[in-house]
């Protein structure tokens, strides 16, 4: 279910509006484009930037310092999508401060006879909960950008928020298929972020995308071991 859905999600990533906004890019334009990121990022961002990147390795090695990493992160972000109008990414980033203490409460809390708490896969329940909890929040988001902001790209940030609004949920449960749900968040994030000027954001998550995919390798490993040693 979950691959059908991955391939659904590329299908989107290709879609017209992306094609619109970015046919004729070369890589000379995006590695000056980088230059000219790095150039005019601010302290701001760039610390937002380094707490995120820690925050993605730690979780793929399954380190509770995901949680205080990301917390940094995301409340500099909360500030940053202000700025740049994506309303709805500045709603997941206090989401994600919020899903972070919780998810420091649970991992830092094993049960017993447990050294930490073990990565699992999602049942049929998880599975439905996952799929409703995107499509709600994508609904809910859509409806309020599109009515209530002055967004210009109301149907991709409530993607990506949505997506991760899953992602987020699931990695605090220490699901596998909380990866999913980030690849795909990071895969439209990319090109978004570049089309509203962030270059240096947009190769995070860029970034983000190979450390995601790391990670389900990863993770699904370890769930493997959990199984094997059940």
């Amino acid at each position: 279910m979950f691959g059908l859905l991955f391939l659904f999600f590329q299908r989107i990533f290709l879609s017209s509006f992306f094609l619109s906004h970015f046919r004729g890019m070369d890589l000379q334009w995006i590695v000056e484009g980088l230059q000219a990121g790095i150039q005019e990022m601010t302290w701001l961002e760039a610390i937002a930037v380094f707490f995120g990147l820690a925050s993605v390795f730690y979780s793929m090695k399954e380190n509770i310092l995901v949680f205080p990493t990301g917390i940094v992160s995301t409340l500099i972000y909360v500030w940053i999508c202000l700025q740049v109008k994506l309303y709805a990414d500045m709603g997941i980033n206090a989401y994600y401060f919020i899903m972070s203490i919780y998810g420091w409460y649970i991992w830092s809390r094993p049960k017993a006879g447990e050294v930490k708490v073990p990565v699992t896969w999602l049942d049929r329940k998880g599975i439905i909960a996952s799929f409703s909890l995107f499509l709600g929040s994508y609904a809910v988001l859509y409806f309020v950008l599109a009515t209530f902001t002055d967004s210009d790209v109301p149907y991709w940030d409530s993607f990506t928020t949505s997506s991760a609004f899953v992602g987020m949920w699931l990695m605090a449960k220490k699901k596998v298929e909380n990866w999913i749900a980030w690849i795909v968040t990071d895969l439209v994030s990319v090109p978004l972020y570049m089309y509203k000027g962030l270059l240096l954001t947009s190769f995070q998550f860029l970034v983000f995308t190979i450390l995601a995919i790391l990670g389900l390798m990863a993770w699904i490993k370890s769930a493997k071991l959990q199984i094997a040693n059940a």
